[in-house]
């Protein structure tokens, strides 16, 4: 190995080295949850009521039936995505809520209030 080869192999050693001490990036990513729970007019809690969560930009669209005190929770969920969110019982609905992607929180908490069914 002559004296170029030699300090070529150096410099690339001293240059690759760093590199390769470095831990692994962890993507800046923290999956977000959005929780909270589904009301009457009377601020009442609705059992079984169904509420939808919809990916604005993929169309997919998630569902959570509410337990007894009227509590959803949907986890996992992309912090790049926007979403829509309502709750349905017995063909009343409550307000569509958006959740924005530029919200920095993971955890979110939103009530939705259910409308009294309108009469037709």
């Amino acid at each position: 190995m002559t004296s170029r080869q030699f300090l070529a192999a150096l410099a690339l050693l001293l240059f690759v080295s760093p590199l390769a001490a470095r831990p692994a990036q962890k993507p800046n990513h923290d999956l977000k949850t959005v929780r909270g729970l589904v009301l009457d007019k009377s601020e009442n809690g609705v059992s079984t009521a169904v509420v939808f969560l919809k990916n604005v930009r993929s169309n997919q669209v998630r569902s959570y039936i509410a337990d007894r005190e009227g509590n959803y929770r949907f986890s996992g969920l992309d912090p790049n995505a926007d979403y829509e969110l309502y709750a349905e019982k017995d063909g009343a609905k409550s307000q569509v809520r958006n959740i924005s992607s530029f919200d920095a929180r993971t955890d979110i908490v939103l009530n939705l209030k259910i409308a009294d069914k309108k009469k037709s």
